[in-house]
């Protein structure tokens, strides 16, 4: 099609060859042009714009059709060698090339001989030009469709509108040097001044942009680092902008395996949409990385002989290996491999770019990798590793949700007998291997859709579907009888043995802490029996007969008066000031001696004297309040409430007579609900909590993070304070994850605006810890325990002094201890 074209134009053409100096004249000035470029990526191809629009222009003008063609070509051609473009494509450029050069002097011979002062030809000048970008826009676009699939109209815009929008600045260009051209000689000294400024002009904006886009690059990929959230997603959003960033056959990540997380090797690619475990540079890169802690780089401007051997032997011409550091350790690589382009490859300017989007990714993937690690630790078992009860909770909420007709959810407990027995005789090690056997044995025994789960210190869950009551029988006796093989301790032999209890949803309950709660009963039931299996039954309600029997007994204890309230101190951890008390029920039974309170509060829920019950330590804790503000010494105090009594209308009524009653101002009584009591339909709790709160009583969320939602629903209560649960506070002090867990509770909290609570202090690491992460409150055996009255008003003289204030008189600790 060249030849044709330019036959045509050679047989319409007055003067098809022109003078030769001419030629050489242009020769030099494409060639000149040729050095100058912006490079960009189209899907997997490098392409380059260059200024050789402006001589393409004045050749139209200046030399006949063939000239012009045999000296393009020439010059093309020497730059396709000096760039190392593969011959193949080489041979496709030059003939493209060929091609729009002919359209173009079609154009011009088509429309006459040029008149240099004549507005239409200038016309004709920039038709012909732009004719040749589009005919090689065509033929670009044409074989990387044929190659690679069609081209998205937004694709096509971004491929061809650049070359286009560039040749008509170049044309404009050009015909503005071709009239200065024909102001005579004195004008060539000032054209060649402008040559060489817009040269120097164009150079610099080319690297100016490059820059540009490079920095822009950078700031955007670490931006989206930083926004991605911690769910498996930052090797996607990393790999992808590296890869772009560098214009890269691949972008590789790997770590090597570590504890209980697999290696990883995960590369982007132009082509692809997802990530493959696949590689673009040989493993010795990597390891010679790793090994030495150090960047391998490879290619044609980069690294040695011996590193460019290992590349070809690979087949890859070009490579860098960064290694990721966390502290003074490298967690592993990121790569680049293969620059786009045949004759483009990696500089020195690229590896310090990689190490520099390196130290973000290492900061990145390491904090992923911690985060992981608290996750897991906060829904697994540190000995067993198996899920805890708060993972197991969380999905039997999701298995209650979605279960389907015709099936139940069985919920089994294992308690392990003789646990005791093994602790007190062989030591706590030969207990926890107990522990860790038993757990070993159940996991591999359970159907392969079950989730195993260690729920108390002896005492495991097994939870899966089944089709009916009888299925989770049978389960429970296979499983139960397998787990019975003897272990062996030294020169000892144990057999292993269960109690198995059972509950079923819907039969028995709809939400985790019911299912959990009746199946632990029916596994204190099953430590009787025989079989060592029990399912639930409403007989079994109680968690014993005992509780049962404290039912009339609670409801004479309170006619006669006889439970009692304690008071626990609670104390600002900034200035040791006693700030308030809380309210805590106890009961000393006649036969029984003490009853712990979550027996007798279990007692008044289940018969109806709940309310009494609470209304009892409002009204003590409310005189108590009373009294202290007589005294000068005011001081607030807290009450429990059961999520029960938020679902009483009349609760908030109550709580304003109590008190106007007392004349305690609103703001002094704190009332505390339980975390899962509260996430336990939240919807249905609000209206009451949103009354208390317009009564300008002060609440409180408490145990907080022993629930699985306690996040999303935090911003939603209106609440003042939150109480950590005394689990994690007691173990922050040796535990990580615990410190972890309790300082973002703290961070969160006052993100929300809440003061937080801390439960459980009992030693000074642990108060120096609460001091330095920012907790206001704490309260636990290190200040003092529960007290009752009297023995509260003898430590308040013994451990405080007095500071008065224009408010009252304020009561500092002298020491803890």
């Amino acid at each position: 099609m060249t030849i044709g074209l330019t036959a045509l134009a050679f047989a319409r053409s007055d003067e098809p060859l022109g003078e030769w100096w001419l030629g050489l004249v242009f020769f030099g000035l494409f060639f000149v042009a040729e050095l100058t470029g912006l490079q960009f990526e189209v899907r997997r191809h490098g392409m380059i714009l260059t200024l050789a629009d402006v001589p393409f222009l004045l050749a139209l003008a200046y030399l006949p059709p063939v000239t012009l063609l045999i000296v393009r070509l020439a010059v093309y051609s020497l730059a396709q060698w000096r760039r190392g473009t593969a011959p193949v494509k080489a041979a496709f450029n030059i003939a493209l090339l060929g091609a729009s050069t002919a359209f173009a002097n079609l154009v011009v011979v088509e429309q006459g001989p040029i008149q240099f002062d004549d507005p239409r030809s200038w016309l004709v000048l920039v038709v012909a030009v732009l004719t040749s970008v589009v005919v090689a826009a065509a033929g670009v676009v044409g074989v990387i469709s044929l190659v690679q699939g069609r081209f998205a109209p937004q694709e096509m815009a971004v491929s061809v509108l650049p070359s286009i929008l560039v040749a008509g600045l170049n044309t404009a260009i050009g015909l503005a040097v071709l009239l200065i051209l024909q102001q005579g000689p004195g004008a060539y000294v000032l054209l060649a001044v402008l040559v060489a400024f817009f040269y120097l002009a164009y150079r610099s904006y080319a690297g100016a942009m490059n820059q540009h886009r490079t920095l822009t690059e950078i700031y955007d990929l670490t931006g989206a680092i930083s926004d991605t959230p911690h769910d498996g997603t930052l090797p996607d959003v990393l790999l992808g902008r590296v890869r772009k960033l560098l214009q890269a056959e691949y972008a590789t990540l790997w770590m090597p395996a570590q504890g209980r997380h697999p290696e990883v090797l995960l590369s982007a690619r132009p082509d692809d949409r997802g990530l493959l475990d696949v590689a673009g540079s040989p493993e010795s890169l990597r390891k010679q990385a790793v090994e030495s802690g150090q960047t391998v780089a490879g290619g044609a401007k980069l690294g040695d002989d011996q590193t460019r051997a290992r590349l070809r032997e690979f087949g890859a011409k070009d490579a860098i290996v960064v290694p990721l550091r966390a502290s003074s350790a490298v967690i592993g690589t990121l790569e680049v491999a293969g620059r786009l382009g045949d004759n483009l490859h990696f500089t020195p300017g690229d590896v310090r770019l990689l190490e520099a989007v390196a130290a973000h990714a290492a900061v990145a993937v390491e904090n992923n990798r911690l985060v992981d690690r608290l996750r897991f630790d906060a829904y697994h078992d540190a000995l067993t590793a198996l899920p805890n009860r708060r993972r197991i909770s969380q999905a039997l909420e999701e298995a209650v949700r979605v279960r389907a007709p015709g099936e139940v959810v069985a919920v089994l407990m294992f308690d392990v007998d003789g646990l005791r027995d093994v602790n007190d005789s062989l030591g706590q090690s030969a207990g926890d291997q107990l522990l860790a056997e038993v757990a070993s044995r159940l996991r591999a025994l359970s159907p392969p859709a079950a989730l195993v789960g260690r729920v108390g210190g002896d005492e495991f869950v097994v939870t899966l579907r089944l089709p009916h009551a009888e299925a989770a029988s049978r389960l429970a006796a296979e499983l139960r009888q397998q787990m019975q093989d003897p272990m062996t301790f030294g020169s000892l032999t144990l057999d292993v043995d269960t109690a198995v209890g059972i509950s079923l949803h819907p039969e028995h309950g709809s939400d985790p802490a019911t299912l959990l709660q009746r199946a632990d009963v029916a596994t204190h039931a099953a430590k009787s029996l025989a079989g060592g299996v029990q399912l639930f039954d409403l007989a079994l309600e109680s968690r014993s007969v005992r509780r049962l029997g404290l039912a009339g007994d609670l409801r004479r204890a309170l006619d006669n008066g006889e439970l009692e309230v304690y008071f626990q101190p609670k104390v600002t951890l900034r200035d040791r000031r006693l700030v308030g008390v809380e309210c805590l029920a106890r009961w000393e039974h006649p036969t029984h001696g003490a009853v712990q309170p979550e027996d007798f509060v279990a007692v008044a829920e289940h018969t109806g004297q709940l309310s009494r019950l609470t209304e009892v330590v409002l009204r003590e804790g409310l005189r108590r309040a009373r009294q202290w503000v007589d005294a000068g010494r005011p001081l607030s105090v807290a009450v429990n409430l059961s999520p029960r009594t938020l679902v009483d209308p009349a609760f908030p009524d109550r709580v304003d007579d109590l008190l106007r009653e007392y004349g305690v101002s609103p703001d002094r009584l704190t009332l505390e609900i339980t975390e899962d009591g509260v996430v336990d339909g939240v919807d249905r709790l609000l209206p009451i909590l949103r009354r208390l709160y317009d009564l300008g009583v002060h609440l409180s969320v408490d145990d907080f993070g022993t629930g699985y939602s306690s996040l999303s629903y935090l911003r939603r209560l209106p609440v003042h304070e939150v109480k950590v649960d005394r689990s994690f506070v007691q173990g922050m002090a040796t535990d990580p994850g615990d410190l972890a867990i309790v300082r973002a509770v703290v961070d969160i909290s006052r993100h929300f605006g809440l003061s937080v609570v801390a439960e459980g202090v009992e030693s000074e690491l642990t108060l120096e810890l609460l001091e330095e992460i920012g907790c206001d409150i704490g309260q636990g055996f290190l200040f003092s325990r529960p007290l009752p009255y009297e023995r509260l008003e003898a430590w308040l003289g013994a451990q405080t002094d007095a500071e008065p204030t224009p408010l009252g008189e304020v009561r500092r600790l002298r020491a803890v201890g």
